[in-house]
This record gives structure tokens, sequence and C-alpha cells, in this order.
């Protein structure tokens, strides 16, 4: 029984945390968005920005359930050696007939996958299919978010190659859980994008940019910060869970001098630019203001045991596995009890 209810508190927690930038990240930006698009797409989106909202961790939940929906979320640029970016076939079917399916699945494909997304959000607004349209849009905010951090353009993802394991949820997750109420997200109005391609593959060479000072800073800050005061417990569904304390992240957050919010802010913009270059490539299509979204359920994603061991971040823990929980200040080891249940469900744990 005692077992039983580990794994459901586990379960009940993982449900509202995530992978990349975290669902509650994930959510404000789609949900920020859709200010800044016109008001004849607004008739569309805003009845149904709490759908936009909720969806847009949809592609995280499929990660390890749908096959071809892991390697979506990153590229790892330094596996193609200098100027990745550059010289990276930016066609699908040219990269394929370069390096082959298989090694561009291996390494993500992003840049690729993100494009044909926005392609297919172009063809819902040409059908005027709202439940598409919606459901299209929700996905390609998530994959625009996810190619503007850092840490999705590397094979060091989770610090795991330089000591700083659990880093790719402090950046993403609890940096703006910290500080995101205190951004300014007026971005302004929505504008075309005449080459969506090249913006894509624009962004990603900035993030993999900035990932000097996402692992940099961390580093620095780690060497001077003291061990007893880097992480903290913190109570999360009755759960209390070991996250990088306040301090720490106050010290890095500064350090990083609002590249976050920064990153963030582009995401929002770009999400609406996209979202609007679509409606005008689709001809404009008028959305009518009288359209009720059918009510759509919630998918159950069953784990697929192939699809378990794809890019991997513990981002729940900031550190190897241990004595985690703690229950009136007694630790609880239960590691091995997580590992079982993870061999059995999808990768929803705890961020940050």
């Amino acid at each position: 029984m005692r077992l039983l209810l580990v794994i459901l508190a586990l379960h009940l927690l993982c449900l509202n945390r995530g992978f990349a930038w975290g669902f509650y990240a994930h959510r404000l930006i789609n949900r920020q968005a859709v200010f800044s698009l016109p008001p004849e797409m607004m008739v569309c989106f805003k009845p149904h920005i709490n759908y936009i909202s909720e969806k847009a961790v949809n592609p995280d939940r499929r990660r390890y359930a749908v096959k071809g929906e892991a390697e979506k979320h990153f590229i790892d640029l330094d596996i193609y050696g200098d100027s990745a970016w550059v010289k990276l076939p930016r066609y699908w079917s040219d990269a394929v007939a370069t390096f082959g399916e298989d090694s561009l699945r291996n390494s993500g494909i992003a840049p690729w996958s993100t494009y044909q997304t926005f392609l297919q959000l172009t063809r819902a607004f040409e059908q005027k299919d709202l439940s598409l349209i919606l459901r299209l849009a929700a996905d390609l905010g998530h994959y625009i978010a996810d190619i503007h951090v850092p840490l999705h353009t590397t094979k060091n993802y989770n610090g795991q190659f330089t000591g700083q394991y659990g880093i790719h949820g402090f950046w993403e997750s609890r940096l703006p859980e910290l500080f995101a109420s205190d951004y300014n997200f007026f971005v302004g109005k929505a504008e075309y994008i005449s080459q969506p391609q090249a913006a894509i593959w624009e962004t990603i060479a900035r993030s993999h940019v900035a990932l000097d000072s996402v692992l940099g800073f961390e580093k620095q800050l780690n060497d001077r910060f003291p061990e007893d005061k880097k992480y903290s417990f913190e109570e999360r569904g009755g759960i209390n869970t070991r996250v990088y304390a306040k301090a720490y992240s106050q010290s890095y957050h500064q350090m990083l001098s609002g590249q976050v919010e920064r990153q963030m802010r582009n995401t929002i913009k770009m999400i609406a630019d996209f979202w609007y270059t679509a409606w005008i490539l689709a001809g404009q299509p008028d959305m009518g203001t009288d359209i009720v979204l059918p009510e759509e359920k919630d998918s159950l994603y069953l784990p697929d045991e192939s699809l378990k061991e794809i890019r991997q971040h513990d981002s729940s823990f900031n550190a190897p596995p241990g004595p985690v929980w703690m229950n009136s200040g007694t630790a609880r080891y239960f590691w091995p009890v997580v590992r079982k249940y993870r061999e059995r469900r999808p990768r929803f744990l705890l961020t940050g």
C-alpha cells in the first residue's frame, strides 16, 4: 500500500510538471502570445486561450509515448562541429540524403520538425479547421519555445558532461517559476515573417551562442557558493523535494543578466509572428466569431518501453539520485521505487 501511495503521489505531481521550459512556462508563453495577435485572429484565439495554454504541454506528454516525438524538441549542434547551423541543410530531404534519417533523429530534428508544424498550421488555416488550428498552434508554440532554450542545442543538455547535473531544469523551470512574475511580457504586435525557415535556424544559432553563459556562469557560481547552501527542500504535493535554493537561484539569475526573460520574450514574439504568418499565407481566412470548439478530452499517452531512454534529463533531481524525500524531517530512501515506477510509466518527473 505504501508503494502504491508513493507512486500515486509522484504521478499526481508530475501531471503539473514537465520538461522543456517546464509546464508552467510553456503555458504562460502560449497564453501571452495570444495577446499579440491582430483582431482578425483574436476572435478565433482569445475565446480558446485556456485551451491554447493547457495544450502547450502536450508535446512533452507525448515524448515517451509517441515514436518520433522526443527528437522534435532539440538538436545537438555540437555533434556536427563548428558552424553547424550554417552547414546543415535547411530542407529535410537534403539533410536525410546527407546524414541519413536515423542519424539525424538521434541528434535531434527540432529546426526541421518545427518548420513542418508551421506548414501544417498554414494548411489548417486554409481548411478553416478550428480544432486542428488550435491544436497545431499550441504544438507550434511548444516547439518554438524549445528552440529558444540553449540547453536544447547541445549533447550536454543536462550538464552531465561538465559536473552540472540538473542545470536543465534549473535554467528553464526553476528560474521562470521564481522570477517570471516580475518579467515584462509586452512584446508588441505580431509581424509577418518573410522567411520562416531561416528564422527558425537563426533562433537555433542564437540559442546555441548563449550556451556558454548558461553553463559558464553556473560553474562559476558553484565554485564559490557554499555547498550546504546550494540546495533546499520545498514541499510539492505533500512531498519535500530537493530544489536549488532561492539564494543560489537568485545569484544565478543575476549573473545571467535577464537572459531567461529575454528568451521568454523572444519566444512569445516569435510564436505570435508564426501564427500570424501562417494565417497570412493561408489567405487571411475569416475565422468568424460564433465558432464553438468541440469538447476534447485529454489524450492518454501510454508509455512505449522502446522510447524511455531517449533524451533523458532527470530534471527532478539536481544531483545524482539519493535520499530526496523527507517526511517530518526523516529522509526516506525511495529511489528504487522511483526507478521501478519509471520503468512502467513515462518520464513525467518533477522539474527544478
